[in-house]
């Protein structure tokens, strides 16, 4: 660092380091080596790099390292799936094995060097892929695929296997899918259906099956990435590539853990970019659930709180379980952004439209009441005595005669209408299926969407089945639960994209000079003392008290005349975390005689405690706000995240926070603020006057400009308590704590 002694790297020299071929392999951004424009202050990717997978989903020529056709063997069942799998695609395959002339009558080559062409794909049926990895870097293959496990999902010695496999597969330039993978990627994908389609990246192949079904209800898929242990295309990679395919309108994933997460971020970035959908089951919300997750993919699933506030922030729409993925993938995948947000429910059953509204309302989706004249409008059909306002009750006989689609039509010619959701909680026929028809008749009428929810639980109904699954306009559920979770997660996605910047365009590319003001400071494998800490803030612009380090009583004295009375005393030194419970702070002096007493004291509890003091702190009291906390830590999968919420004492007892991973942007800030559960104390309560939301948004910001330069060398930074004063007055951190790396 610059002005340090420790010999640790500046920011300058880890971004050279980075961009230069060593340790780490070179990042790649747009297919080209990454220059300084390309990284930000600590040398990371601002852009996510997308592979060409083009050749990988539709291959010239395969080889399959391995094949067989002996009976009972299980690389035969594979063979012979992955030679219809290359007819359909239209790619010529070509068995590799040292001891087979021919494979189901194909000519079979002893090695990858005797191929009659070079092959844009190998699939690797072999127990142990790490030796074939040179062969297919002299055949100069672009793409592989291994089946094989035992690698990092076994433990310590299989993840040392997996390393290897890894920077074999690096320095080759190929790239491997896998291990741990399956023929998930070669499946039959309907070719019969229209619209924009669903392409699925899975961890689990078994997990994936629910929505590769959903073709059968037609809903079109395109791609199957099942990335197994990930040694080198991940997850990100394939959000990257599908992203970019004008085919794909939603991207569905199940992840277990993830690989890296700033790579998962900029795949995130460029799908937000492009307005692509992205839904993910994450599993690891429990212990229990990651600990499972860890074991099965040898991968960090890293803090669920930091995971989920990280795809909030980049518009990936989480979900809890495989059908909620089916349906809001599928929803997100078809549906046209939305004319309007108002939703209105319709139904044939006062009690089914009230509990239908009560769930919507309570999950946030906007009901508006219509209009008067909209009233008025819809009970020239549906009788006075029954309530038209939002949701709409039309009584059950009006769907069976030509009074039900004028209700349709009226109520989606509303201009504060985009949903029209319809519970239909059982077949009734035939109203049931007259309702149905004029539902997708509507529907092929109207821009705007149309939801319908068939409650049966026999599912083999002609109005189900035909009438409704046959419409691709029309948006079919079987729960309230999933179609109130996909219209939410709609409406979300498209509201997310309508005002989307991407915070990486605006990240820092070079070192502010508060960060070089900042170096002399920086204590390595140390906590610094309170005085050095707020040294720290106030270096990157964070108001602190006015305030004296003194180590005399009479000094102390002195300091307090300037500081201005009434004073608080604290001890300062780099042993110290917690100096309430030690006894070591004292408040509301008043007095030259408190002040030299608060001195003797804080220097007596500091000796026997055997604490070594830089000092004293003689600060200026401040009494009137509401006490915040702001920190900075480390992530194992996103590094350095900037963590808000309520502080004081309130931090352990509430837990009351919210986080974000930077890069980030002022409404990122405020949206932090919006998160807590007591933002209430921000507005001013119990006749309080509204403390200053922009000084506190502004240390927010500027706590993560600390996160983005310093976060190599800061382990843990927590201002607390972040004194945040009443509007227009600011806001003043009265303590802070920081860790060195």
């Amino acid at each position: 660092m610059l002005g340090s002694t420790h010999g640790t790297l500046t920011t300058d020299s880890r971004r050279a380091r980075v961009i230069a071929c060593g340790e780490q392999p070179s990042p790649v951004v747009h297919g080209r080596p990454a220059d300084v424009d390309d990284l930000d202050v600590s040398g990371r990717p601002l852009y996510a790099d997308v592979p060409d997978l083009d050749r990988f989903f539709r291959p010239e020529s395969v080889a399959v390292v391995g094949a067989s056709d002996a009976e009972g063997r299980p690389n035969t069942g594979i063979t012979r799936q992955l030679i219809a799998w290359a007819e359909r695609v239209g790619a010529r395959l070509h068995p590799v094995h040292p001891t087979r002339r021919s494979v189901f009558g194909i000519p079979c080559s002893p090695s990858l060097a005797g191929l009659p062409e070079q092959v844009d794909l190998a699939v690797l049926l072999v127990g142990d892929p790490l030796p074939v990895i040179g062969e297919l870097a002299e055949a100069k293959v672009k793409f592989a695929v291994a089946f094989a496990s035992g690698f990092a999902e076994t433990g310590a010695e299989g993840a040392a296997a997996q390393a290897h496999l890894a920077a074999a597969v690096r320095r080759c330039g190929l790239r491997l899918l896998g291990p741990n993978t399956n023929l998930n990627a070669f499946e039959k994908f309907r070719d019969d259906l229209d619209g924009p389609a669903i392409a699925l990246i899975t961890q689990s192949g078994h997990q994936g099956r629910p929505v590769f079904a959903m073709q059968e209800l037609g809903v079109r898929l395109s791609h199957w990435a099942p990335t197994g242990n990930e040694a080198d295309l991940e997850t990100a990679d394939f959000i990257s590539y599908f992203s970019e395919q004008p085919e794909i309108g939603a991207i569905a994933c199940y992840v277990e853990g993830l690989k890296d997460g700033r790579s998962f971020l900029l795949a995130a970035d460029r799908a937000a970019r492009r307005g692509v959908p992205v839904v993910a089951v994450k599993v690891g919300r429990t212990e229990t659930g990651a600990r499972t997750a860890a074991s099965h993919t040898g991968k960090l699933t890293g803090a669920d709180t930091v995971v989920d506030a990280a795809m909030r922030q980049y518009g990936v729409i989480r979900v809890d379980g495989l059908d909620e993925l089916q349906d809001t993938a599928a929803l997100l995948a078809r549906a046209r952004a939305p004319r309007a947000e108002g939703v209105v429910v319709y139904s044939i059953s006062g009690g089914t439209g009230a509990h239908f509204a009560d769930l919507a309302t309570a999950a946030g989706l906007p009901l508006p009441g219509l209009s008067a004249a909209r009233q008025a409008e819809l009970h020239q059909w549906i009788p006075e005595y029954l309530s038209v306002t939002n949701p709409v009750d039309n009584g059950g006989h009006p769907v069976g005669d030509w009074r039900g689609r004028k209700i349709i039509d009226a109520i989606l010619a509303d201009p504060e209408v985009g949903i029209l959701i319809c519970p239909i909680t059982g077949p009734f026929p035939p109203m049931s299926d007259k309702l149905a028809q004029d539902l997708v008749d509507a529907a092929e009428q109207t821009d705007k969407l149309v939801c319908v929810v068939w409650g049966s639980p026999v599912g083999t109904e002609a109005a189900y089945r035909e009438t409704l699954l046959g419409s691709s306009k029309v948006a079919t559920f079987r729960t309230f639960a999933n179609c109130i979770t996909a219209v939410r997660a709609y409406l979300d996605h498209h509201r997310f994209v309508a005002a989307y910047r991407s915070p990486f365009d605006e990240a820092p590319r070079t070192p502010s000079p508060s960060f070089r003001k900042t170096q002399a400071l920086m204590r390595p494998g140390q906590q610094l003392s309170e005085h050095a800490a707020k040294q720290l803030l106030r270096a990157y612009g964070i108001r602190v008290p006015r305030e004296q380090l003194v180590t005399s009583a009479a000094a102390a004295v002195r300091a307090a005349s300037l500081v201005g009375y009434p004073v608080v005393m604290k001890a300062s030194g780099a042993q110290i975390a917690h100096k309430t419970e030690l006894g070591l702070v004292k408040i509301g002096l008043t007095s030259a005689s408190q002040v030299r007493d608060a001195y003797r004291e804080l220097t007596d509890i500091a000796r026997y405690e055997g604490i070594s003091l830089d000092g004293v702190l003689v600060c200026q009291m401040v009494e009137r706000g509401v006490e915040m906390v702001v920190g900075v830590t480390h992530d194992q999968l996103f590094g350095p995240t900037v963590t808000v919420g309520l502080g004081g004492v309130l931090v352990e007892v509430l837990r009351d926070a919210a986080v974000r991973v930077p890069p980030f942007g002022e409404d990122q800030a405020r949206g932090m603020l919006g998160e807590l559960r007591g933002r209430a104390l921000l507005e001013g309560v119990r006749g309080g006057p509204p403390v200053d939301v922009d000084a506190l948004v502004e240390v927010v910001m500027r706590v993560q400009r600390m996160a983005l330069e310093l976060g190599d060398d800061i382990a843990e930074l927590d201002i607390n308590p972040l004194m945040v004063l009443p509007r227009g007055q600011g806001a003043v951190a009265l303590d802070a704590l920081v860790v060195c790396r």
